[in-house]
């Protein structure tokens, strides 16, 4: 289990537990602060990835120190963790509404034309219709959120978010939670290497901003064909393909037990398990 498990789920998994998406934790002016400093400067996502490319070029010593620092800091304020479409079902079967909403990091990674069609983010709230926090993100400049063609936030049925993650998976897209000062849950989004800054800074800039999953990928050898679909869609280099067996292989060091692999396999030849098992469920 991660350390969030410990610190804020009692031993179980921190993101389903109802009590961290609790309305009540958005009674904190400081939170609400923070939420809304956070969405009104896109632009700092992309000041900070140009910084972290600058502590590339440091000595080791340099870089590994500042990185524990940088992810310590980060578990306080905007941490997340990969999480299967098993569990964001779960999720969704504890919050009461969901409100879809731009891309965050895509405001800086694509074209102006592109950004509005780019809404691979979700509120999540214990309150009907958004709750507090749809009412947060109101008080701060929407336009870049919601794109000059909606009118409003777009509230969605469960039924209606769980089908659009589907399809975000099918995309190629990992699903991951995030906390705003943790433990509030505050949102799920769907992220690939390409324009997901979080996953640049954890897996190009190695300064861990996310947990791995609870899970692991498993290949079933006698199913699989060696197609190698599932190694054109991971983003973390969670797999490889053996040449002598003609199979592709899980290296469990680098796999973040998203399950983008399993949904890409057209044999069915890959699954998630409980990373404890396979592992001894080592973290980041």
């Amino acid at each position: 289990m991660c350390e969030f498990c410990h610190q804020h789920g009692e031993g179980k998994k921190w993101y389903l537990q109802a009590k961290n998406y609790s309305e009540d934790l958005l009674s904190d002016l400081q939170r609400r602060h923070y939420i809304k400093s956070f969405l009104s400067r896109p632009e700092g996502m992309e000041r900070s990835d140009r910084w972290l490319n600058f502590l590339d070029k440091t000595p080791l010593f340099f870089r590994q120190a500042l990185a524990r620092r940088i992810s310590s800091r980060q578990k306080k304020v905007h941490f997340g963790q990969v999480v299967p479409i098993e569990e964001v079902e779960e999720i969704f079967s504890l919050v009461n509404s969901i409100v879809r909403i731009s891309c965050f990091c895509r405001q800086t990674t694509l074209p102006r034309s592109q950004q509005e069609r780019q809404r691979y983010c979700y509120a999540i709230s214990l309150g009907p219709n958004g709750g507090k926090l749809k009412e947060i993100i109101q008080e701060v400049d929407v336009s870049y959120l919601t794109g000059p063609d909606t009118s409003g936030l777009e509230v969605l049925d469960k039924t209606v978010a769980l089908a659009a993650l589907k399809n975000h998976e099918r995309e190629g897209l990992c699903h991951t939670v995030w906390t705003f000062h943790t433990p509030f849950i505050g949102g799920i989004c769907n992220c690939n290497l390409e324009h997901c800054y979080a996953l640049r800074t954890t897996l190009r800039h190695k300064v861990p901003v996310l947990f791995r999953a609870e899970y692991i990928a498993s290949i079933d050898w006698d199913k699989c064909v060696g197609c190698k679909w599932c190694l054109r869609l991971c983003h973390f280099r969670g797999l490889y393909f053996d040449a002598s067996l003609g199979k592709a292989k899980i290296n469990s060091k680098l796999c973040h037990g998203c399950g983008i692999c399993r949904s890409a396999c057209p044999k069915r030849a890959i699954k998630l398990v409980q990373r404890n098992i396979l592992c001894g469920g080592t973290r980041i």
